[in-house]
């Protein structure tokens, strides 16, 4: 295990009839909040009207800023600093999924900044301070709400690029399974996705091999948002699932997974951003893609992982010798397919030959993530065994 520092400062309030607690959370920062939702459900599932009267009932000012859509756009964000900056806003309130909360994450500090917010995701400007930031959590899957990271597409020229720091922890996050309710299976699907796939890139890129306490963790996080997701689609009303979805959705990335793991990467998020960027794809539906594609490709250099993994996570069946890579994949790709979420880039619409481009999009990232062994061909060698 590696030296590490482990420090999360975002403060949780997890169960049933908790989103009252967002107006006095809020005021404790401000007086005047810029609230962020995305395209309107809140209205109707009555989340919107729980969250403006605890805000209004403590004396917090709302200016409203909506619509933030998924793969949220960088000039939405620009709007909501003008807002910020014309009304004098002086705290966020976030209210949706990982977009949403990306998206506010994106205002807060571009707010605080005197050049364009576009700076600090190409690597120009790091961020010296941020406006705070209180979030209503209504889809399990990023785990932007716990921890420090945001991504944002660039609409002039779809690049989709992620960027964290310190100063973009929510201060509270309010997470009441019971908003997850009228999410849709399909988004319920693509959240677990998003989050096996945030534990993925700890476990198979990691270079330490010894990590058996983050290997429990992480092994039994993918087993619990397994598990969840399929309880949430049986029933989408039953608590007790949507629960421990939400919650092993922000342990996933809220910085313990990868405690003592030493250097790692995220891959497979870096080439479905592009997927995202550039045909507006569901971020999990991506990623359901690349995932097998790419565990193909690794698994050429480093079988025994991925092995380790499905001996771990899988009940192979009897009359089986120990399981192999390539047995461990096609399991997983068929959990994917089972939930309903694609597993080829065909089922995204994405022809074969788009292959090219999507690699010349992603490799930009790559370098911004200091990926340097992911080169134009090797991610389209990845995405060809996505086909």
């Amino acid at each position: 295990m590696q030296n590490f520092v482990f420090h999360n400062p975002t403060k949780i309030i997890f169960g049933r009839d908790t989103i009252a607690s967002i107006g006095p959370e809020t005021k404790a920062w401000g007086t005047r909040c810029l609230l962020v939702y995305g395209g309107g459900s809140i209205k109707k599932n009555g989340i919107y009207d729980k969250v403006t009267a605890s805000l209004q009932e403590a004396g917090v000012a709302i200016i409203e800023h909506g619509g933030v859509q998924s793969n949220p756009l960088l000039s939405h964000v620009r709007e909501g600093i003008d807002r910020v900056r014309h009304n004098e806003v002086d705290v966020v309130v976030a209210v949706g999924g990982g977009s949403v909360l990306d998206s506010a994450k994106a205002i807060c500090a571009g707010a605080a900044a005197a050049h364009d917010v576009w700076k600090f995701f190409s690597g120009k400007k790091s961020v010296k301070a941020a406006l705070p930031l209180t979030t209503v959590l209504t889809l399990a899957a990023s785990g932007s709400e716990m921890n420090s990271g945001m991504v944002i597409t660039r609409d002039e020229t779809r690049e989709k690029f992620g960027f964290g720091s310190r100063h973009l922890y929510p201060k509270t996050s309010i997470l009441d399974p019971e908003t997850t309710y009228t999410v849709p299976k399909n988004y319920t699907a693509y959240g677990a996705v998003d989050a096996i796939a945030h534990v993925l890139e700890y476990y198979m890129t990691t270079e330490d091999p010894a990590t058996p306490v983050q290997d429990r963790l992480m092994e039994g996080l993918i087993l619990n948002a397994m598990d969840s997701c399929e309880r949430c689609l049986a029933d989408p009303r039953d608590y007790n699932a949507r629960a421990d979805l939400m919650w092993t959705a922000t342990l996933a990335l809220n910085g313990l997974t990868g405690a003592g793991l030493g250097r790692v990467g995220f891959p497979m998020h870096m080439i479905e951003h592009s997927l995202s960027a550039l045909y507006n794809v569901a971020h999990g539906a991506g990623l359901s893609v690349v995932i097998p594609g790419w565990l193909r490709w690794h698994s050429a250099a480093n079988p025994d992982r991925i092995t380790h993994l499905g001996s771990r996570i899988f009940r192979f069946d009897a009359q089986h010798n120990e399981p192999t890579s390539s047995q461990t994949i096609r399991k997983l790709e068929n959990w994917f397919a089972r939930v309903k979420s694609p597993i080829r880039l065909s089922e995204l619409n994405i022809p074969d030959e788009h292959i090219p481009a999507i690699s010349d999009n992603a490799v930009n990232l790559a370098r911004f993530w200091r990926l340097d062994q992911y080169t134009k061909d090797t991610i389209e060698e990845i995405l060809s065994l996505c086909r």
